[in-house]
């Protein structure tokens, strides 16, 4: 019997990945990576002639057919793999990135009329500039009364959905009302595919202010906004959601033409990127968090349940896995936090030991570091380089380094930084087992859950639990492909559920960490600190932070 392939499609911030993925074992046969030719858009449009304000990060939706065409394609030339043996393709992507489309489904940017003006291109996630919305929004919620926020960690960030519209409808009425509607670019992408608007409750869940059962905000409470915000839902933003797990459609001619896939293989609802590790982690169940680790840390975590925990940065029914409430947190700044230090703080002695063991700073500091005990530098820092995304939702706090001496070395820095951000992540847990969602494992996912032992081992340490590691380099595309193998359902060689997949798909490392008990008893004391620290620096008992972020600012 021939083997049968899922896709998954997933798109990152800088570039689009195909990986094709065995379905019967989850086997990953190879990805295909294409960079977005216009990359982000965040000084001038591709006019050459149209300048940016500050906080603007855009996107062109141009870029993203183009490499849809080109991975999609280029890896099943690669693989020599049939179109014919693909069942199922299962689409991720950053989120919030919201995309102005005509009656034809066709973003305005394409028109010769608009092609000049910022706003009828892609707003990128880290779009920035609708900050003052999304304050509006959390002033007038609290004056009101509104519960929604609380669903988002008490504060609505300027990346999101209603934000970003109202920024639109104020800088550029024309565009606000030339566009049919305004869509998630996954939900887009899904549409080019199969011809079919479905609107994922991933998105509209995390992103879009959308609940289950309680829709989006109500036309009163935009309303009471600024009357012209008051209809926005009903005009622009469809309110016809689906579950992850569902079937989009299947591909019609124009999505055989883009990707050189076959007609009427299935197309799953599309999910925001690293909500589709969770699946490709092996995590199906309650109780389980999964850390996907990069420059920053996403945390994901399924509860039947929908408890309020204050500070996480959402809750959502399906909008992980269906059926489930799922929970995230974060935080915003990790990778980036050593990738800071080494770049700024290392000394011409190290490069050149570098030099000599032909081993990159990253890998030299954690062997040095690694070698130092727990507590040994007499430091500890706070991770807050890029602010704090949970528990205390404020972007306005920044690092600290407590303990340094004239003795101080750069690897005791750095260690000092990997305990931080275990630190902060202990921080989210604790936060969660509070209010009552109860936390028993870990997994990681990501390029520093392989490839760093020693930052493991810490975390698992300073958690006091075992940390299991997804077995995947491409663990979101991974998720999404098992997603591609349940729209295409049982009868066309793929699975019905997702729990299904999970069963034969996934990959987890059989080893994993387990915390060294007379570690945990050191770490205990030195979280003791670090508590203190973030509620002293972090919850108003000092906010030197913002006054000295405050007189830097003065000076632009």
């Amino acid at each position: 019997m021939e083997k049968k392939y899922c896709l998954g499609i997933d798109y990152g911030t800088q570039s689009c990945r195909a990986l094709l993925v065995e379905v019967d074992t989850g086997n990953e046969i190879g990805d295909y990576e294409q960079t977005y030719p216009h990359a982000i858009m965040e000084e001038v449009l591709p006019d050459n002639i149209t300048k940016l304000p500050p906080d603007w990060a855009l996107q062109h939706p141009e870029d993203y057919l183009y490499c849809l065409s080109t991975v999609t394609k280029g890896v099943l030339e690669k693989y020599n793999v049939n179109p014919e043996d693909v069942i199922g393709v299962g689409v991720d992507f950053t989120a919030c990135t919201i995309i102005p489309v005509d009656k034809n489904m066709e973003p305005l940017c394409f028109n010769e009329k608009y092609k000049s003006n910022p706003h009828a291109y892609v707003k990128l996630w880290k779009h920035h500039a609708a900050q003052k919305y999304a304050d509006k929004i959390n002033e007038v919620a609290k004056k009101r009364g509104e519960t929604f926020p609380k669903l988002y960690g008490g504060k609505i960030s300027s990346e999101w959905l209603i934000p970003k519209v109202m920024q639109i409808i104020d800088e550029a009425p024309e565009i606000y009302e030339a566009t049919d509607q305004f869509i998630e670019a996954g939900d887009w992408v899904v549409y080019k595919l199969t011809g079919e608007v479905k609107r994922s409750s991933c998105f509209a869940g995390y992103k879009g202010l959308w609940h289950k059962r309680n829709g989006y905000p109500t036309k009163e409470f935009l309303g009471a906004i600024d009357e012209k915000y008051r209809n926005m839902v009903e005009d622009k933003i469809s309110t016809d959601i689906y579950p992850l797990g569902d079937k989009a459609g299947e591909i019609n001619q124009v999505g055989m033409n883009l990707t050189g896939l076959k007609q009427g293989t299935a197309v799953a609802v599309a999910i925001i990127d690293a909500h589709a590790a969770v699946p490709a982690a092996g995590i199906c169940e309650e109780s389980k968090m999964l850390m996907i680790m990069g420059t920053s840390t996403c945390h994901m975590l399924l509860n039947k349940d929908e408890i309020i925990v204050p500070g996480i940065a959402g809750l959502v029914e399906d909008g992980i896995l269906p059926d489930f409430i799922g929970y995230e947190a974060g935080q915003a700044c990790v990778g980036d936090h050593f990738g800071w230090f080494v770049k700024n703080c290392i000394s011409e002695k190290y490069i050149n030991e570098c030099k000599e063991k032909d081993i990159n700073i990253h890998t030299l500091l954690t062997e040095k570091a690694s070698k130092l005990r727990v507590g040994e530098s007499g430091l500890i820092a706070l991770d807050w380089w890029n602010g704090n995304r949970s528990v205390l939702v404020d972007a306005d706090l920044t690092g600290l380094i407590m303990g340094c001496t004239l003795t101080t070395k750069p690897e005791e820095i750095y260690r000092a930084l990997i305990e931080a951000t275990a630190f902060g992540t202990k921080m989210i847990i604790d936060t969660f087992e509070e209010y009552g969602v109860e936390i028993k494992e870990l997994y990681a996912a990501g390029g520093i859950a392989q490839k760093n032992s020693l930052m493991m081992q810490i975390y698992s340490d300073v958690t006091n639990m075992d940390i299991h590691i997804c077995d995947s380099n491409q663990a979101v595309a991974l998720g999404s492909a098992m997603f591609g193998a349940v729209a295409a359902g049982r009868d066309k060689g793929g699975y019905d559920t997702i729990i299904e997949a999970v069963d034969k798909m996934s990959k987890v490392k059989e080893e994993y960490y387990k915390p060294i008990r007379e570690n945990n008893e050191i770490y205990e004391k030195l979280f003791n600190e670090y508590k203190l620290l973030h509620d002293y620096f972090g919850r108003g008992g000092n906010d030197v932070m913002k006054r000295l972020k405050d007189i830097k600012l003065s000076y632009k």
